[in-house]
């Protein structure tokens, strides 16, 4: 095959999405992935439901992205959630509505959907290279890979488009090793750190050996003036789950600042205070403290451990403490998973070093998409909704920049 119009490098949604589109405006397209099939990631999202997207409306959705909003708001405008759910249900991917506003693909899995763009991307005669580890540019500006079977192989194209992801889940191929080769061309990289992940709590020994893999249901989370409802997960060595992927931006930056963070969880939030010291109040002489949070706060047993575990295991009798506690129950966060653990990254390439276009401003004729620029967001579609639109909106300017040099 001759040099392509355009060269693709990462086969992950922003990747792929932006291929699509470029091939359908008849461009020659070539994708190349370093791992030996594409879209891993995607796939291991999809093992549980493929959460597309989300239904809330959309200034409210733009506000997931907090200070990033306002450039990926352009983007997203552009490409919003129903464009998403249309272009799904345009792959015989036909999407719903959970009942917690997530959108996903009725099959629930990124299999079906995967195989039916792929072959939408073939027939648009969009070029596929797996096993292409790409290691930067030569001295003439041609990109320059290393295939799996040795060697090396150069590639000149009218554009560059980057979709490298961050740096969770490198064993599935976003490893982050693009930001040593964008620095060294001058291109300025927040760091890398990990997003929508657990963090490290000091569980007593009891903690960890009864309720470890124990969930907490119905709960609200409170930090620094934010409240999520959801759910978490207790594990040997923390906490994690939704909720707590909510709040992980705040979390992660206040224990970097100050080696630790407190997390306040209601146990509790569909009553109030009043109303549960009301019930706490009627404890039966005899009854254990075990039976007592069961039967009149509703609380199952690994709620109760995580109110010993905020008090050394001395919980209050006076119905009124106890009922504050359970309203706000503290835990001490310590530490955060390792980004590869995490699900999605924090950092990368900011605002300041991209065009309108999604165009790096020192590199001309190379755009960026998806989970490498600098923008974090909670999951419940939230994710993949930023990546195809950043990956739509970086093939447009790619259009509009090959239009202009014609």
């Amino acid at each position: 095959m001759s040099d392509p119009d355009i060269a693709i490098i990462g086969a992950g949604p922003a990747g792929l999405i932006a291929a699509e589109r470029l091939a359908a405006a008849g461009h020659r397209v070539a994708i190349y992935e370093r791992m030996a099939s594409p879209a891993r990631k995607f796939l291991l999202a999809g093992r549980g439901g493929l959460n597309l997207t989300h239904s809330e409306p959309l200034d409210a959705l733009l506000d997931r992205y907090g200070e990033a909003r306002g450039w990926l708001e352009p983007a997203i405008r552009a490409f919003p959630p129903q464009a998403l759910r249309d272009w799904a249900d345009g792959l015989g991917a036909e999407s719903f509505i959970g009942s917690s506003g997530r959108i996903f693909p009725r099959a629930m899995k990124a299999s079906p959907l995967l195989r039916a763009w792929l072959a939408r991307l073939d027939g648009l005669g969009v070029q596929l290279h797996p096993g292409r580890l790409w290691t930067g540019w030569d001295g003439s500006g041609a990109l320059r890979f290393a295939p799996r079977d040795d060697g090396e192989e150069i590639v000149r194209a009218r554009a560059t488009l980057l979709a490298l992801g961050g740096a969770s889940w490198p064993r599935l191929g976003s490893d982050g090793s693009w930001v040593k080769l964008l620095t060294e061309k001058g291109v300025a990289i927040a760091p890398l750190r990990p997003a929508n992940a657990g963090f490290s709590v000091a569980w007593s020994p009891l903690m960890r050996e009864r309720f470890a893999g124990q969930p907490l249901k119905r709960i609200a989370l409170s930090f620094a003036g934010q409240r999520v409802l959801g759910e978490a997960m207790i594990d040997a060595g923390g906490i994690e789950g939704g909720a707590i992927y909510a709040l992980s931006g705040p979390l992660r930056e206040t224990i970097a600042l100050e080696g630790e963070a407190t997390l306040a969880i209601d146990l509790r939030p569909d009553l109030s205070e009043a109303e549960l010291a009301i019930r706490l109040a009627k404890r039966r002489p005899g009854e254990t403290m075990s039976n007592h949070l069961r039967k009149a706060a509703g609380l199952s047993p690994a709620a109760a451990a995580v109110l010993r575990e905020a008090t050394n295991g001395s919980l209050p009798a006076e119905p009124n403490a106890l009922a504050g506690l359970i309203k706000a129950a503290p835990v001490r966060l310590t530490g955060m998973a390792l980004i590869a653990r995490a699900i999605s990254t924090a950092g990368g390439i900011p605002a300041e070093e991209i065009d309108r276009d999604f165009m790096l401003k020192r590199l001309p004729g190379v755009f960026v998409a998806g989970e490498m620029l600098d923008w974090e967001a909670p999951t419940g579609g939230y994710l993949l909704q930023a990546c195809f639109a950043t990956g739509v909106a970086a093939a447009e300017g790619i259009k509009r920049r090959l239009s202009s040099a014609a």
